[in-house]
């Protein structure tokens, strides 16, 4: 009877994990062929293309150049970012890895709060001061500046943030262990995804015209699948 309540706490520790992690890879590496190299990889389809063969292979499909420039700036946040999966980099596939550049204009430029669902991530400061922080589910925040070379850790499911503040442009280089970490950004999600506006209201205790003027900043959703219509 003892052995079977051990199996069975065994098993309610060990899956949620297996669930939850990304797949362990069986080969040395999978590049997928999605029938030419010009054809753009879908994500969510990667598991379904075979793999190219390893003689066809050379050490330019294990290398990327999408990050030696900065993305398109946001004029609102000063922020620039790219993302690289393994629908950018198809070599990253199976390998249970992703990374990102961001930049921050100088002076205020800012990595609003967000947090990745299904990724720890370790930002690297390749230039510029940038404070850097994340808050637990206590509430506690944990925050520093860090110089060039300095390296923070967010883990899977904080929310955390960066600002430049310094004089100079600042480039922060993340990595995440998952091919796909996904990115929640609250204030788009809080206030541009329609949620129903009582409920921001009495949560935020907001007036009717300031969570307007908040919807506006952040963009009223395209689509609504709540069956609560304003």
């Amino acid at each position: 009877m003892a052995a079977h309540h051990l199996l069975l706490l065994l098993l309610a520790v060990l899956l949620p994990a297996a669930a939850t992690a990304d797949p362990d890879a069986v080969q040395d590496y999978c590049v997928p062929d999605a029938g030419g190299r010009g054809r753009p990889l879908e994500l969510s389809l990667l598991r379904t293309y075979p793999c190219r063969s390893p003689v066809n292979l050379t050490a330019s499909d294990f290398a990327f150049a999408g990050v030696r420039a900065a993305g398109n700036f946001s004029a609102d946040t000063g922020f620039a970012g790219v993302s690289v999966t393994p629908a950018q980099f198809p070599a990253l596939h199976t390998l249970g890895v992703s990374f990102a550049r961001a930049d921050l204009s100088a002076a205020g430029g800012v990595n609003p709060p967000h947090y990745h669902p299904r990724a720890t991530e370790t930002a690297l400061v390749l230039a510029g001061r940038v404070y850097a922080g994340f808050v637990d589910s206590g509430g506690r925040i944990f925050a520093k500046v860090l110089e060039k070379g300095e390296v923070m850790v967010f883990p899977m499911g904080m929310v955390h943030f960066q600002m430049n503040v310094g004089d100079e442009p600042a480039t922060v280089y993340g990595t995440f262990n998952s091919e796909n970490p996904g990115i929640v950004r609250i204030p788009a999600t809080v206030f541009g995804s329609g949620i129903k506006g009582g409920v921001l209201e009495r949560a935020f205790g907001l007036s009717p015209a300031e969570l307007r003027r908040l919807e506006k900043r952040f963009g009223p959703p395209k689509t609504k699948l709540s069956e609560m219509e304003d």
